[in-house]
């Protein structure tokens, strides 16, 4: 890439336009320019701005310096101090990286006071980077563009700005250090809900009285022998022939987790929410709470069981086609009743 000066003479005055081009190779060996960036102009007027703001870092005295920089084919004015003459020519623009949706990333993680959290939980240790680091540029990677450990070790980190807000080079990008951080924060998962739930609460004041529970499973290629929850089950992915696990996920409406669970392939649907209501209880108390779900998860004798529990605890839930059938001249014979009071 490099910068591009255009001229053009309007009403007797010289104006200025600059732009960021790149130059590509074709396959038929000719280069193409593309306009990747225009920066307007900058006219007579405007110099005395860009004198009081730019900055150009002195490698050998390890400072900034402010210089007023000057086109080479104009004359540097008498009261321009520290100024030098830029060759647009010769000027190229290298690993351009966009950076306002890293720190955005960034933020996030302070706004919720994670980086406080995994301070304390992931301690610095003799590791050259702390973990809480190399976390956090995972969290950035998946919230920005979501792609595996090897993906932001090999391309995604030397094209963001990570580096910069982390203050850290490519050692914090490391792929067996990517790998490593994953098995030390799972040991954390129930501590880190508490907490963003208490944190989301904080923000939002929004209460948790709807829930969502549902499953999913995702298959894994090969015979996967070091997992021993890899096993054979009703895919929903369409792929019986792979074996895979299943994952349990509670939610808010507004999309927050507050639990998840990695269970067997072969795990039926309907073992697996009498766990779940008391983990939700557990770690957030009794509240008032409805719980929606399809109907092949919950057992007839678990809804039964919620009924009359005595607890403050609703459930909202499909009915079955055979309890269809079974009310439906039920209901028929209601909707005559009422049709006949009204006449």
């Amino acid at each position: 890439m490099f910068l591009r000066s255009n001229r053009r003479i309007k009403d007797g005055k010289e104006h200025r336009y600059y732009t960021v081009v790149e130059s590509r190779r074709l396959q038929s060996g000719k280069v193409a320019q593309r306009q990747v960036l225009y920066l307007g102009e900058i006219n007579d007027s405007q110099q005395g701005a860009w004198r009081k703001t730019l900055e150009v870092f002195d490698e050998q005295q390890h400072r900034c310096t402010p210089l007023s920089l000057f086109a080479e084919d104009r004359l540097v004015p008498a009261d321009a101090i520290d100024s030098v003459p830029v060759k647009l020519s010769e000027m190229k623009l290298e690993r351009a990286r966009p950076y306002g949706n890293c720190w955005l990333g960034c933020e996030l993680w302070r706004q919720l006071h994670l980086d406080r959290f995994w301070t304390e939980k992931l301690p610095q240790g003799r590791e050259s980077v702390a973990w809480p680091q190399v976390l956090e540029l995972l969290v950035v990677n998946r919230l920005i563009d979501p792609g595996s450990e090897f993906r932001v070790h090999r391309q995604w980190f030397e094209q963001s700005a990570m580096d910069v807000l982390l203050g850290q080079d490519f050692t914090v990008a490391e792929k067996d250090r990517l790998y490593r951080c994953l098995d030390r924060v799972l040991q954390h998962k129930q501590e880190l809900f508490v907490h963003l739930q208490q944190r989301w609460k904080d923000l939002f004041n929004v209460e948790f009285d709807l829930l969502l529970y549902d499953l999913t499973s995702t298959y894994v290629e090969g015979e996967a022998e070091q997992n021993p929850k890899a096993k054979y089950g009703y895919s929903r992915d369409g792929r019986p022939d792979c074996k895979q696990v299943v994952i349990a996920l509670v939610m808010t409406p507004d999309g927050l987790p507050l639990a998840y669970e990695v269970m067997d392939g072969n795990t039926s649907d309907k073992t697996t929410l009498r766990t779940f209501l008391d983990k939700i209880e557990s770690l957030y108390g009794k509240a008032r709470r409805v719980w929606l779900m399809d109907r092949g998860i919950p057992t007839e004798a678990l809804l039964h069981q919620m009924r009359t529990s005595g607890q403050e605890t609703f459930y909202l839930v499909g009915t079955s086609r055979a309890k269809v059938k079974q009310y439906e001249h039920k209901w028929l014979d209601c909707g005559r009743r009422c049709a006949n009071r009204w006449r």
